[in-house]
């Protein structure tokens, strides 16, 4: 497996998301509207964590081979292919995450293919990309650590430092689940959020960005757009997947806010843009 790969992109736009967590219905809605917004497969970047907390962990792997989009690793993937029994997502040992993660994990594990996991030993770690005149680096959490939250409150010398480490002009990150871009002296943070789970925000709706160039200025748009999310929730329940996450797909609330700096956390239930 390559650290890095280098890719093109064709055009003035991309369209990115994360964090499909084994959500089928999600994934195939997303891309129905990459399809009527005329986004090809190599405009189109996914930063991993396909595998997670919902029902169809293989079926939702293939639609992404299928598809023929741009993909990197998330940790679930990097942990699935190393035989790791756990997520890998950087829980504390104890707390309610990684509780609720010792009922999905298992079951995502023996559910995805020999198949699909030799497919994920070929995922990079990074994307590399020039677009608009600037250099781009896609990661899912951080160059620091696969697994690192960093978050629309996380401080832009944090950010920075990582946009300095890799001498890029912008990160496309994920990981935490939550979408937010920061754009400081002609350098960005983007992370168009995720399509498998809610954002926290009181809405079923999931998040994902468009990065496009226009009038030669770089614009980040996020859209939210719903699915069949009670189709979602009923494969859950018939897979005796954890109650707690299949009442998020519904209510859009979180199951708790262990993760989230004190700023996200009492934005719990409000609008996220």
């Amino acid at each position: 497996m390559s650290k890095a790969k280098n890719i093109k992109i064709p055009s003035n736009k991309i369209l990115l998301f994360g964090g499909v967590y084994s959500n089928l219905q999600a994934l195939q809605q997303m891309q129905r509207i990459a399809s009527e917004k005329g986004f090809t497969p190599d405009e189109i970047i996914c930063n991993g964590d396909i595998v997670g907390y919902c029902a169809q962990p293989e079926e939702t792997v293939q639609l992404i081979k299928e598809w023929g989009i741009h993909n990197i690793i998330g940790n679930v993937e990097e942990n699935l292919r190393e035989g790791v029994d756990d997520c890998g997502c950087d829980f504390d040992e104890g707390t309610r995450c990684d509780i609720l993660s010792r009922q999905w994990y298992p079951f995502a594990q023996q559910a995805v293919s020999i198949q699909s996991v030799e497919w994920m030993n070929e995922l990079p770690n990074q994307l590399r990309f020039e677009f608009a005149g600037k250099k781009w680096a896609v990661m899912h959490g951080s160059p620091d650590h696969i697994s690192e939250f960093i978050f629309n409150s996380t401080s832009w010398q944090v950010k920075k430092s990582h946009l300095n480490t890799l001498h890029v002009d912008g990160i496309i990150a994920g990981h935490s689940g939550l979408p937010f871009s920061n754009e400081k002296d002609g350098k960005y943070w983007v992370n168009p959020g995720v399509i498998g789970m809610p954002a926290n925000d009181g809405q079923a709706a999931v998040w994902y960005a468009i990065l496009k160039q226009e009038n030669g200025a770089i614009k980040i748009e996020h859209h939210s757009f719903n699915y069949d999310h009670q189709k979602a929730n009923e494969l859950m329940l018939e897979k005796g997947l954890p109650a707690s996450y299949t009442k998020t797909l519904l209510t859009g609330i979180w199951d708790n806010c262990e993760i989230l700096p004190e700023k996200e956390t009492r934005n719990q239930g409000k609008p996220i843009f």
